[in-house]
């Protein structure tokens, strides 16, 4: 409890000095690094657990909705587009989230410095998000998808399925008409 009450500080600390915007009752665990802080917001009873890492730059921007848990080892990186975690969702441990990539088209220029290439990912409402998971540049999920653990994510996909493997691909989706999930 003692911890917890040291986090919800500084959840307070970060709304005064670091966050464009910060919710309440949230909580905040100790970062390893952070950089761009004035351009994340983020909701109501949000709660992010130590050893988090955020890096924003070249007018990236975060929003992270009501009610969102972000597991220990957390890794956001936003580069000059937006990134976008809606309401509900649980993200597990040692995850990367991303809305940027290397280009490597000129082969005579090292990867490192070529340009970014930028583009919004976002993660619909309840999502869960497994352990180890990597959610790439212009990703969409649907509401209420499920990322398995250590799956590597990139494209669009739709409400209520189930993403896993590498790279990941549906693997279920909720049938309405029967109330199950069925293999793809």
């Amino acid at each position: 409890m003692y911890i917890k009450i040291l986090w919800f500080v500084r959840n307070f600390i970060y709304k005064l000095f670091c966050f464009k915007k910060a919710g309440l009752y949230s909580y905040i665990g100790k970062p390893i690094y952070f950089k761009g802080l004035k351009n994340v917001s983020i909701g109501n009873k949000f709660r992010l657990y130590p050893l988090w890492r955020f890096e924003i730059s070249d007018f990236g921007s975060v929003t992270i909705e009501d009610d969102v848990s972000i597991g220990q080892f957390f890794h956001l990186v936003s580069v000059g587009s937006e990134l976008i975690i809606k309401k509900g969702t649980v993200i597990s441990a040692d995850v990367l989230i991303t809305n940027s990539d290397h280009r490597y088209t000129e082969i005579n220029v090292p990867i490192y410095q070529q340009s970014m290439n930028n583009k919004t990912t976002i993660i619909g409402e309840n999502c869960f998000i497994g352990a180890g998971a990597k959610i790439l540049a212009g990703t969409t999920l649907g509401k209420q998808c499920i990322v398995g653990a250590n799956s590597v994510v990139k494209g669009d996909f739709p409400d209520y399925c189930v993403i896993s493997g590498m790279p990941a691909k549906i693997i279920k989706k909720y049938d309405f008409d029967t109330n199950k999930w069925i293999p793809v």
